[in-house]
């Protein structure tokens, strides 16, 4: 599952399908929606069975409606908003025929998830562990949606939540940056010579990635540095320590 804001983006994907799949017999054509940037690809030939088999495994696809996402036991969206006046996290899985239908995740489900049952706000989870609109996140179905439906009702998948946890409890600052190529990210770190301290550059969707700083080496410092050289990047700061304190003072007074 993908989207593409730009279009460099757009013309990223079509470079990249058409390497994976040259050696096919196959007509490509990829496009994206203009009402939610979602990339649509078109595939005709002798080999399509196996380039969407490949698609399906190693990328994803949109559920496109509210039958097909029931099939699903795990879900791949984007944050799309923080409501906190109504104490909701909205996710969009890609569910747009007949209508947009967005997951919808409660502050009392996250706080389960997130922080022990602990009666945080939504706005201080999301602080905690920088949950931030276009972030890619796992998330899991916990009830049927009707055509009606504002949402469907859902939770963060296991693998999401151990994510966050395992992030938080490195003691590891990351920089999130969502809207930039693994290139031009790597190009970047040369550049500014941030590789020495950056140890890992993680994958969180095409164009949506997490850079863990080494022990000592602050996010926050590397945005200045970084941000010039991708100014159509969102930069969302994971600072370790904070979070840890702040999940340690909510489980000593609430």
């Amino acid at each position: 599952m993908v989207k593409a804001s730009h279009s460099w983006q757009l013309n990223k994907v079509k470079e990249f399908l058409k390497s994976e799949f040259k050696n096919l017999n196959l007509e490509l054509e990829v496009s994206r929606n203009p009402i939610n940037n979602w990339i649509q690809v078109s595939l005709t030939g002798e080999d399509q069975v196996i380039a969407t088999s490949y698609i399906n495994k190693k990328i994803g696809t949109c559920p496109a409606n509210l039958e097909n996402a029931k099939n699903l036991p795990v879900l791949s969206g984007f944050v799309k908003k923080l409501d906190f006046n109504r104490q909701e996290l909205l996710v969009d899985v890609g569910i747009f025929e007949p209508k947009t239908v967005p997951a919808i995740l409660s502050v009392a489900r996250l706080q389960v998830q997130l922080v022990n049952g602990k009666a945080v706000d939504l706005k201080k989870i999301t602080e905690m562990y920088s949950l931030a609109e276009r972030l890619p996140l796992r998330i899991k179905p916990i009830s049927s949606a009707t055509e009606e439906a504002e949402g469907l009702q859902a939770e963060l998948a296991l693998e999401q939540v151990e994510k966050l946890h395992a992030w938080q409890q490195s003691l590891l600052d990351r920089l999130i940056i969502l809207g930039a190529s693994k290139e031009k990210i790597d190009e970047v770190l040369e550049r500014t010579r941030l590789n020495r301290d950056v140890i890992d550059v993680e994958t969180l969707g095409m164009f949506e990635f997490a850079l863990t700083c080494k022990l000592g080496t602050y996010a926050a410092g590397l945005v200045g540095l970084m941000g010039r050289y991708l100014r159509n990047s969102v930069f969302v700061v994971f600072n370790a320590k904070k979070s840890f304190e702040l999940m340690s003072e909510h489980t000593l007074t609430l």
